[in-house]
C-alpha cells in the first residue's frame, strides 16, 4: 500500500507544480476568460476519449506499457510548456491525456492489489503522501513564473521521470485480470453498456464528477477572478496551496468518516461546499472575502476526496476492474467538459463570480442524490445496527 501512496505523492508533485500556472498562462496568452473556457472544453473532450480507449490499448500493449506511455505524455507536456506562449494549450492537452491514462492504470493496479476494506485507508494515505506536492507545488509554480515561465514545467518533467523510475523499480507487472479478458471485452461500447446497467456504479461516478467540478471551478476560475479584481497573479497559486493543505488532515477525516458513515460524510461535504460556493458569488464585491469563503469550501472538497469515490470502488466486480477503472477515471474528463462548458455559458451573462454560483448548484445537486445512498455503506458488518424484523 505504501508503494501506491508513493506513486500518488510523486504524481501530486507533477500535477501540482503546473496546476495554478496553466490557467494564468492561458489567460495571459489569450486575455479572454471565455476563450480559456473553450480551450479547456475541447481538451476535456479529447481527454475523455483517451480515458475510454485505455482498456483497448492495455489489452494490446499490456497495462505496464500503457502506464509508461501515459507518464511520457507528462514529460512531453513539460517540454511543450517550456516553449511558452500558445504552446501552453498543447502542453495542457498532453498533461490531461497523461493524467487520464495513468489514473486508469493506477486504479486498476489498486483494485488488483488492495482489499475493498482497505480502500478508504489507501485514499487517506494517498492524499497524505500527496499533500506536499499539492501544497507546495501550486504556490511555488506561480512564484517561479516571475523568473521563468518554463520553471513549473521543468519540475513536472522531473517528477514524471521519477515516477517512471519508481514503477520499474517495484515491478508492478501487467495486472491479474488482463490475461483473462475475453476478446472484445475491452471495447468502450461493451463495458459502457455494463456500466449503465449498474445504478450503484452510476451514482458513485456522479459523485466523483460533481466533486471534480467543484475543484475545477476553484483551481481555474479563482485565479482569473483574483487577476480581474486586482488581487495579483500570486493569489490563485497561494489559494490553491492553502486549499491543498487540507490533504494533511486526510487521515483524521478518514477516522471521522469511520465513526459516522460514508453517506453522512458525502452529504456533509456536498452541502457545506455548495453553500460556500454560493456565498462566494454573493460576496463577489468583496474580493478577499470571496477568496476566503472559497478556501473554506475547498476543505469540504478535501473531505469528498476521502470518501466520495468509495461508493464506486466498493461496487466494482473483480472481473471488470480495468474497464470500470477507465469509466471511473473519466470523471476528471467529464468534469473537464462540463465545468468549462457551464462556465462559458454563465460568462455570456455575468462575470467570473457567477461561475462559483454554478459550481455551488452542482454540489447541491450531488447532495440531493447522495440522500439515496445506503446509510450503512462502508460500515463494517459487525457495527451495523439492524432493525428487528416485524413478527
Amino acid at each position: 500500500m505504501a508503494e501506491f501512496a508513493t506513486i500518488a505523492g510523486l504524481e501530486a508533485l507533477v500535477r501540482g507544480s503546473t496546476l495554478a500556472a496553466f490557467p494564468l498562462l492561458m489567460y495571459r496568452a489569450w486575455e479572454d476568460a471565455q476563450r480559456v473556457s473553450e480551450l479547456y472544453f475541447a481538451i476535456g473532450l479529447i481527454s475523455l476519449l483517451t480515458a475510454l480507449a485505455v482498456p483497448m490499448l492495455a489489452q494490446r500493449l499490456q497495462r505496464r506499457w500503457v502506464y509508461v506511455i501515459g507518464l511520457l505524455f507528462y514529460v512531453l507536456g513539460a517540454a511543450l510548456g517550456v516553449l511558452g506562449g500558445k504552446w501552453v494549450a498543447v502542453a495542457l492537452l498532453c498533461n490531461t491525456m497523461a493524467a487520464a491514462t495513468s489514473f486508469v492504470c493506477f486504479n486498476a493496479y489498486v483494485l488488483d492489489h488492495v482489499a475493498k476494506t482497505e480502500f478508504a485507508r489507501l485514499e487517506s494515505l494517498r492524499m497524505f503522501y500527496g499533500s506536499l506536492g499539492w501544497v507546495i507545488g501550486p504556490a511555488l509554480g506561480v512564484y517561479l513564473l516571475r523568473y521563468w515561465n518554463g520553471a513549473p514545467f521543468l519540475m513536472a518533467g522531473l517528477g514524471a521521470s521519477a515516477i517512471l523510475f519508481f514503477i520499474w523499480k517495484i515491478r508492478l507487472g501487467n495486472g491479474r485480470v488482463m490475461s483473462r479478458q475475453e476478446a472484445g471485452g475491452s471495447h468502450p461500447w461493451v463495458y459502457l453498456q455494463r456500466f449503465f446497467r449498474q445504478p450503484r456504479l452510476i451514482g458513485g461516478w456522479l459523485f466523483a464528477v460533481m466533486r471534480s467540478c467543484g475543484w475545477w471551478f476553484y483551481f481555474v476560475y479563482l485565479g482569473i477572478f483574483a487577476v480581474q479584481n486586482g488581487l495579483g497573479d500570486s493569489v490563485g497559486g497561494i489559494a490553491t496551496s492553502v486549499a491543498n493543505m487540507g490533504l494533511v488532515t486526510a487521515p483524521l477525516l478518514f477516522r471521522w468518516v469511520q465513526r459516522r458513515s460514508v453517506r453522512s460524510a458525502i452529504r456533509a461535504g456536498f452541502l457545506v461546499g455548495g453553500l460556500c460556493f454560493l456565498l462566494a458569488t454573493l460576496l463577489s464585491s468583496l474580493p478577499w472575502a470571496t477568496v476566503g469563503v472559497l478556501v473554506l469550501g475547498s476543505y469540504c472538497l478535501v473531505l469528498l476526496d476521502v470518501c466520495a469515490g468509495l461508493p464506486f470502488l466498493m461496487s466494482v466486480k473483480p472481473s471488470e476492474r480495468t474497464e470500470m477503472s477507465a469509466v471511473y477515471s473519466s470523471f476528471r474528463d467529464v468534469s473537464g467538459i462540463l465545468s468549462p462548458g457551464l462556465a462559458w455559458l454563465v460568462l455570456q451573462f455575468t462575470n467570473v463570480s457567477g461561475v462559483f454560483a454554478a459550481g455551488g448548484c452542482a454540489l447541491l445537486v450531488a447532495w440531493a442524490i447522495a440522500g439515496k445512498l445506503h446509510p450503512h455503506l462502508g460500515v463494517p458488518g459487525a457495527k451495523r445496527v439492524r432493525k428487528a424484523l416485524p413478527d
